[in-house]
């Protein structure tokens, strides 16, 4: 009966929903409305806490004004199909923009109320469950995979219970025995030196016959070889710190049917729009977005996935799909997919426990997105998630979000272009006046925005998604349309490890964005001279000609991001405070490690302590007592990089000189033991400026990137001048 009468109300409520949305009122009125529900919505963010009846009653009130906009837009503004050179940009258009509306909804559905942070649950000690760790590589350096297999090594758990293998798809027979002896060679040499390095390590070395289903078959070949009952995964450049296991696995005690338990990609470098905006330090990164928020409303509806890393699977799951799926690009979300159709379970567990490596260069970060965007379309052509077995309703319009957000590359270039219709070519493609314009649809984007930030606020600055969108339609959009076309082209391609940029340049794909920002300065020319010479169409010129200034604010920050600051610093630097000593000529001195990186460390002396004079390039060790128990070292060869004094104090930069495997346990052990240092940085970032401040910085941001993307632009212009005039030598004759 009770569920009987909640029905009755639910029905009752839509149709006032559907009423008030169509109610025919006056422009001023909608205007007057709009206005006091984004003063209700400010209101009720700054007063009311962040979860709670007020936080959906803000999105409801949110709601009904985009609702209200989509009614409007559907039967009042899209050009009639007899003018077909307006109506097909003007439905292109609509079509964009009903897109946005569609995910904006399944936002809410997934994230309005995330799940809470999780406690993990004990591990018996007679109930201790056995851990295979994956370490799947292709083309990493050796160095860095020797720090990523010490800190898996040096993970707290009972050393009889887990066991570490490196996967290696870059020495398999096939790549050996290739027909170039040069890169046969190469290969050769690769499988004989990690071989050594894990022997040295205490790890297991596997490799198979070929290259066969990428990264998916390299860990199914790792399930044919192991037996332990639970599989943890973790990228090449992904380190996990010492408490991984031990919050995580308890989980699978507790729930039979748990298939995985997901925990965040945290990285300990910039993106190339972290690095080359200089944000890294001040604003949240890209990825806190769905790791913060996203994947724990999905984690609500029992819709957490697979992210290919930084988790732990059930092999009595795995087994159950003969291993990890090879369909698709993505073979992590795939896997996921299928085993949540077979009523397994996942969890997602938000704490950064893994230290992990991003692209550095924009070239690099446009192949790993285009990657992900392909393998999600592929996902859905082969899989269909709205459509398939075994999900339940609330999976189904989860996976929904995960797949269909990666059509924003469409949505974004019509947003893109479409005032330049109306300025270049005076197409009408959206029936509207200025008075309309500004009733309707500022009111629905301020809507919008405060939407955004009730959602994201820590976690995404105002205006930060759409330029990250921006930098990636361009590549994406075809990218995304050759997989629909062919949806079996697309090959896993792996991500460029440990890039550095020696030197300041232009991005090698970032020209388009600089032709692009011409246009856009074009078309707001083109708006100067049309306010001129058509006044009686100044308001919709007005209107126009902001939205192209909207673009040009964009494109002009864009141009920053593809031009590549300079950065030689590999890794970021940690800090540590660690006890220890610094060894020179045999005499100890005590000292304080105050931060370091993969390369090294910061060493300060402890007090009353009188070093001899140092000279850069001297050698010594720094002895430290390591926090996990199996490490039968505790000195590390180090080089003195430079030494800094000041009145009372020196600070001494040395460079790890590991010249053995155990080596770089101790680095690891070092650099990345402890997840609060990950927590505490995050969180450092985690700051919501709010709409207005939000919009003010980023203007800000935007006008200065843009000047300093010319100005490298500028600079090669010049380099290059410089280098035709340069007269070219004759070669010497020969006589």
């Amino acid at each position: 009966m009770r569920k009987a009468w909640i029905a009755v109300l639910w029905a009752i409520a839509s149709l006032v929903v559907v009423f008030l949305i169509t109610l025919p009122i006056s422009l001023q009125a909608h205007l007057i409305a709009g206005c006091i529900v984004v003063v209700a919505m400010i209101l009720l963010k700054m007063f009311g806490p962040p979860v709670g009846p007020l936080r959906t009653v803000a999105l409801a009130l949110g709601t009904a004004i985009v609702l209200r906009y989509v009614y409007w837009r559907t039967t009042s503004t899209i050009p009639p199909i007899t003018q077909i050179e307006d109506f097909i940009p003007g439905f292109l258009l609509y079509l964009a923009e009903m897109y946005s509306v569609f995910m904006l909804f399944l936002s809410l559905f997934v994230v309005s109320a995330p799940m809470p942070e999780r406690s993990a649950p004990p591990i018996p000690a007679d109930q201790v469950p056995s851990v295979d760790v994956f370490i799947p590589t292709y083309n990493e350096d050796p160095h860095l995979l020797a720090s990523t297999i010490s800190a898996a090594l040096s993970m707290d758990y009972p050393a009889d219970k887990f066991t570490v293998w490196l996967l290696d798809d870059g020495g398999t027979d096939q790549k050996c025995e290739q027909d170039d002896h040069v890169q046969a060679a190469a290969a050769v040499k690769r499988r004989a030196e990690l071989q050594e390095l894990c022997a040295g390590l205490g790890a297991r070395y596997l490799t198979r016959a070929k290259n066969e289903h990428a990264k998916a078959g390299n860990l199914n070949n790792g399930l044919q070889h192991s037996q332990a009952e639970l599989v943890a995964v973790f990228d090449a450049d992904h380190a996990p710190t010492r408490d991984f296991l031990t919050n995580t696995v308890g989980y699978f005690l507790q729930d039979e049917n748990l298939f995985l338990v997901q925990t965040p990609h945290f990285f300990i470098n910039p993106d190339p729009l972290e690095r080359n905006l200089g944000t890294f330090d001040t604003m949240p990164s890209e990825n806190e977005m769905f790791y913060g928020i996203i994947q724990r409303g999905l984690d609500k509806w029992d819709a957490a996935f697979f992210c290919g890393s930084a988790a732990v699977l059930s092999r009595r799951a795995l087994n159950e799909t003969n291993g990890f799926s090879g369909v698709t690009i993505t073979e992590d979300c795939e896997t996921a997919l299928e085993l949540h159709s077979r009523g397994w379970h996942s969890i997602y567990v938000e704490k950064p426990m893994i230290a992990g490596l991003q692209p550095e260069s924009y070239a690099s970060f446009i192949g790993q997105r285009s990657r992900w965007a392909q393998g999600m379309m592929q996902i859905l052509r082969f899989h269909f998630p709205p459509g398939k077995r075994g999900l339940t309703l609330a999976q189904r319009l989860s996976y929904c979000s995960s797949t269909l957000f990666w059509l924003f590359p469409y949505s974004r270039l019509m947003f893109l272009i479409s005032p330049l219709f109306y300025l270049f070519f005076s197409l009408e493609i959206f029936n509207a006046s200025g008075a309309e314009f500004l009733a309707y649809t500022t009111t629905y984007m301020l809507v919008n925005l405060l939407m955004q930030n009730y959602l994201y606020g820590r976690y995404r600055w105002p205006w930060i998604s759409e330029l990250y969108e921006y930098i990636q339609a361009i590549y994406l959009f075809p990218a995304l349309i050759a997989v629909l076309a062919n949806p079996r082209k697309p090959t896993f391609k792996v991500t460029a490890k440990h890039e550095t940029m020696e030197e300041g340049h232009v991005s090698e794909i970032g020209r388009p964005f600089f032709i692009i920002f011409a246009v856009l300065i074009v078309g707001a020319l083109l708006t100067i001279w049309r306010l001129l010479t058509e006044p009686f169409n100044q308001d919709v010129i007005i209107v126009v000609g902001g939205w192209n200034l909207l673009n040009l604010l964009l494109a002009g920050c864009a141009l920053g991001v593809v031009s590549e600051r300079r950065n030689r610093r590999r890794s970021h630097r940690v800090n540590l405070a660690r006890r220890g000593e610094l060894v020179l000529n045999g005499t100890a001195y005590p000292a304080i490690i105050e931060d370091g990186s993969l390369g090294g460390a910061r060493v300060r002396p402890a007090a009353n302590v009188t070093l001899p004079d140092l000279e850069r390039g001297t050698v010594g060790l720094l002895r430290f007592r390591p926090l996990a128990p199996n490490i039968s070292v505790d000195s590390l060869p180090v080089g003195i990089r430079n030494v800094e004094r000041n009145d009372d104090d020196v600070l001494i930069g040395c460079q790890f000189q590991p010249d053995q495997p155990l080596h770089y346990r101790l680095i690891a052990d070092l650099i990345f033991a402890n997840s609060d240092e990950w927590k505490k940085f995050q969180d450092s970032r985690r700051n919501n400026p709010g709409v207005l401040m939000g919009t003010i910085r980023f203007v800000r941001t935007a006008i200065f990137q843009t000047g300093r993307g010319l100005s490298y632009l500028i600079h090669l212009q010049k380099l290059w001048r410089e280098r035709r005039r340069r007269p070219v030598l004759a070669p010497a004759k020969r006589g």
